[in-house]
């Protein structure tokens, strides 16, 4: 019987959800209109669990690498998965058409895919 008992603990933390497992944040929709400032619409995907492991973030880069603008999402959305949250008044730099976004989470950091877009400005 104590065999059974080992295996089903092992069991039980091998199913148990950890943070880790939440993966990457992905960037999968990005909608943007630009006048004299941009404003962005950025969906992101990714597996909350709470304020352990969430998507705490995404940013517009530069084709450079160079971060333009950051959208910090203050907390995590367990139960609206993919969400959408906007970011007003972005200035592009003079020369720059084409921008990265990619969003970040608290455990894993960036890594998760973006979406590149060139805007029409």
């Amino acid at each position: 019987m104590r065999f059974l008992s080992v295996i089903i603990i092992s069991l039980c933390a091998t199913l148990t959800p950890s943070p880790a497992f939440a993966g990457q944040a992905d960037v999968i929709d990005v909608k943007y209109e630009c006048a004299e400032a941009c404003t962005f619409w950025v969906t992101v995907r990714h597996a909350d669990s709470g304020w352990d492991h969430y998507a705490d973030r995404w940013e517009i880069l530069a084709p450079d690498g160079e971060i333009i603008a950051t959208r910090v999402l203050g907390h995590p959305h367990v139960n609206e998965q993919p969400f959408t949250r906007s970011l007003g008044g972005v200035i592009i730099p003079v020369g720059i058409s084409d921008v990265r976004i990619r969003a970040h989470d608290s455990v894993h950091g960036y890594g998760g895919e973006e979406v590149a877009v060139t805007l029409d400005k």
